[in-house]
């Protein structure tokens, strides 16, 4: 499984992180860096939640950081 963590600057000055192959994975943060670690985050715990309740986790899993 491949995650791409992306970055993208609001227009009212928030930044917002996601990750498109996770669904609801989405953090608004007030920079850059703040948005991308809170997505990634946001993405292994899902994926922890997945596995620890039998849902199938593609591996090997790859993360790529998307500006």
């Amino acid at each position: 499984m491949n995650v791409h963590v992306e970055a993208e600057l609001e227009e009212d000055g928030r930044w917002i992180g996601a990750v498109p192959e996770l669904p609801g994975v989405l953090v608004y943060a007030d920079s850059r860096e703040a948005a991308v670690n809170g997505a990634l985050a946001l993405a292994l715990r899902a994926l922890a939640d997945r596995a620890e309740h039998g849902d199938a986790v593609a591996l090997p899993l790859t993360v790529a950081l998307v500006a």
